[in-house]
C-alpha cells in the first residue's frame, strides 16, 4: 500500500502545497484514465468519445444540447466525435418524442459493452484507491472535488445526480 503524502494542516494553503494539489490532480487523472486509454486506443479512439459514452451511458436518451453542456465542448467537435461513435455502431440517434427537432442519444448494445468494459476497470481502480483511503477521506475527496467546481458544474453536477440512471439501480 502507498504512503500518502500529507501537508501540515496549519499550511495547507503555502503555494508549494497548493502546487502539490495541482500534481497530485493531474497525476491522479492521467494515471486512472490509462485504464481505459489502452481499450480505446486498440479501437482508433480517444478520451472524448470515452467522455461521450460514459455521459449517454449514464443518462440514456440525452439531448444533444444536454451533452454539450456536459462535455463543454463545442458543437463541431462534439459532432465530430459522435459521427464516429455512430457510425461505429456505439451510439444510436433519434428524434424527440414530443419536439422532434429534439435530437435524442442513447449507447447501442454493443456501445454499452465497450462502456462497461472501460467502467469495470475505472471501477476497480476507484474501490481500490477508496478502500485504501477509508470513509472519511472519500468524503473529503468528494467535497474536494465539488469545491473545485464553478458555480456552474456544481448545479450541473447536481442535477446530474438527481436524475435517477441505469447504473443506479
Amino acid at each position: 500500500m502507498l504512503q500518502p503524502i500529507t501537508p501540515p494542516p496549519a499550511q495547507y494553503l503555502r503555494d508549494d502545497v497548493i502546487r502539490g494539489g495541482m500534481d497530485l490532480l493531474l497525476f491522479a487523472h492521467k494515471s486512472h484514465l490509462r485504464h481505459s486509454d489502452d481499450a480505446l486506443e486498440r479501437l482508433g479512439l480517444g478520451r472524448a468519445h470515452h467522455r461521450c459514452l460514459y455521459f449517454i451511458a449514464r443518462q440514456p436518451d440525452l439531448t444533444i444540447g444536454h451533452l454539450l453542456a456536459l462535455l463543454g465542448v463545442t458543437k463541431q467537435s462534439l459532432n465530430r466525435v459522435l459521427r464516429e461513435l455512430i457510425d461505429r455502431g456505439l451510439v444510436e440517434q433519434r428524434s424527440g418524442d414530443s419536439d422532434r427537432r429534439q435530437r435524442l442519444v442513447r449507447l447501442t448494445a454493443q456501445g454499452a459493452q465497450l462502456e462497461q468494459r472501460l467502467f469495470d476497470g475505472l471501477h476497480d481502480n476507484m474501490s481500490r484507491a477508496y478502500a485504501a483511503s477509508g470513509e472519511d477521506a472519500v468524503r473529503g475527496y468528494w467535497t474536494l472535488m465539488q469545491n473545485l467546481m464553478s458555480e456552474d458544474a456544481h448545479r450541473q453536477f447536481t442535477a446530474f445526480h438527481a436524475t435517477p440512471t441505469p447504473a443506479d439501480h
